[in-house]
């Protein structure tokens, strides 16, 4: 089961309140939701959106069976087009907005999507179940971009030290044949990294290249940005908004985007240094490592 990280400090800073409206922008498998509304008392709302319908559909079935309907409304869509999905349900403003930035251990284990460098699938790693003709995957970069584009990508997005080995590899690897799993693909990556890169006790070989990968594909970066941004006009004065990253790139366009507002005088900003999560808590969910939490008040 997936387990939201840095539960209690998302509640602590998102501070929900009877009869407040909260959006979680990446809702899942509504851990974070269902605290939200505990906090609540259950006299409240949680607008819940994310892309991949199929977690979606499953959250929905519990919260028929459950009677939630009241409390949770569930929108199927990418959080970069928050003002669009929100005015078709004709939802005005909130009082929190939450984005959990971090891939679900359901998507990593369950999706058959290739985001498990230890599980053998198609190499797609978009967030959507639909996958249309015109989408962008994780097959397509690999077999069809210049050397130059994926080294730069791998260097960028995943801060891979052999960024240019890998994507070298890559590219003398698909003029044998087509790549296209995720077995494929880990081959290649062992072939182009030393040995004793390959040997390293705290991080698999293949991490930074299938989180660089599945960054691109999805283009999270920019979806943040845009998100965040709509998520502030959406924002009530005194509303919250509360980020969890998981790369340093996404932490510092928050960072950068609070600041901003608080230079504006139009934030206050509640988390001097981005939280991280315990070590307990670490242990218990080794996922949860690089999570940072970072929170800021609408003025």
């Amino acid at each position: 089961m997936h387990k939201p990280v840095l539960l209690k400090e998302t509640i602590h800073y998102l501070d929900p309140k009877e009869g407040e409206t909260i959006i979680d922008t990446t809702v899942n498998g509504g851990g974070h939701a269902r605290e939200i509304l505990k906090a609540m008392n259950w006299k409240g709302r949680v607008v819940g959106i994310d892309q991949d319908a199929e977690v979606l559909e499953k959250l929905a079935s519990e919260v028929k069976e459950r009677g939630w309907e009241k409390n949770i409304i569930l929108i199927n869509g990418n959080f970069r087009d928050l003002d669009r999905l929100l005015a078709h349900y004709k939802i005005k403003e909130a009082d929190g907005i939450l984005f959990d930035l971090g891939m679900s251990s359901n998507q990593l284990e369950l999706s058959g999507r290739g985001f498990s460098f230890q599980r053998n699938e198609p190499l797609v790693m978009t967030f959507k179940s639909s996958i249309a003709p015109s989408d962008l995957t994780a097959r397509d970069i690999v077999n069809k971009w210049s050397e130059k584009d994926i080294a730069e990508i791998l260097r960028k997005y995943g801060e891979e030290r052999f960024a240019g080995r890998i994507a070298r590899g890559i590219v003398e690897a698909r003029q044998r044949r087509e790549i296209r799993t995720t077995f494929d693909l880990v081959e290649i990556v062992a072939r182009s990294v030393p040995a004793s890169y390959r040997r390293n006790p705290y991080r698999h070989f293949c991490t930074k290249t299938f989180q660089a990968l599945r960054i691109a594909v999805n283009d999270e970066l920019a979806a943040f940005e845009e998100g965040l941004k709509k998520a502030w006009e959406h924002l009530k004065p005194g509303g919250r908004v509360v980020v969890i990253s998981f790369h340093s790139l996404e932490d510092r366009i928050a960072k950068n985007f609070f600041r901003e507002k608080r230079n504006e005088g139009e934030a206050e900003i509640l988390t001097r240094k981005p939280l991280e999560p315990s070590e307990e808590e670490k242990n218990l969910n080794p996922r949860a490592r690089s999570a940072k939490l970072r929170a800021a008040k609408k003025i």
